[in-house]
């Protein structure tokens, strides 16, 4: 998988204003593209999402796996809030503090009721900005046909700016 950007420079482009996910904003994650198809984001791996020994805390692995599922299966419903029911995720190899990491989410089964995406976060060659080693594969299952309450439609424009990235 090849890493998204701005073209040369590699760089995520500039997100607009009101980030969709508070957590990960928190942590610096920026988004790359947001589709019903596939989302992609990087982190950088900072001492904020690091575990003691200076690796990539699982649980914001995790966190990354189930919050870009969750954003895809939202638009994927068509704007209809979605819950997370199932999150199986294994972490095969290590990304270290200075690392940036890379996920991408895609669908396996979109249907009226329950979504099932599959997260790949890979670590970034530095050189290249391509995905070079896989460091989690998770699978997340969600339900999906959940009424959207009235004032998450400020959410659902704010999404589809990013979706327009």
């Amino acid at each position: 998988m090849a890493g998204g950007g701005d073209g040369a420079s590699g760089r995520p482009p500039t997100e607009p204003a009101g980030h969709p996910d508070n957590a990960l904003h928190a942590l610096g994650f920026q988004y790359i593209r947001i589709t019903a198809r596939e989302v992609v984001g990087r982190l950088p791996v900072t001492e904020t999402c690091c575990q003691p020994f200076k690796m990539l805390n699982g649980g914001v692995s995790a966190l990354i796996a189930e919050s870009t599922a969750s954003l895809g299966g939202y638009m994927a419903s068509g704007y209809r809030r979605v819950a997370g029911v199932q999150l199986s995720i294994n972490h095969v190899k290590a990304a270290r503090l200075g690392d940036t990491v890379q996920a991408q989410a895609k669908p396996i089964q979109v249907g009226r009721n329950i979504q099932v995406w599959e997260v790949q976060i890979w670590r970034i060659d530095p050189s290249t900005s391509e995905c070079k080693d896989l460091v989690s594969t998770a699978r997340v299952t969600l339900l999906s046909n959940l009424p959207t309450p009235e004032e998450m439609k400020s959410y659902e424009e704010r999404i589809k700016k990013y979706s327009k990235l």
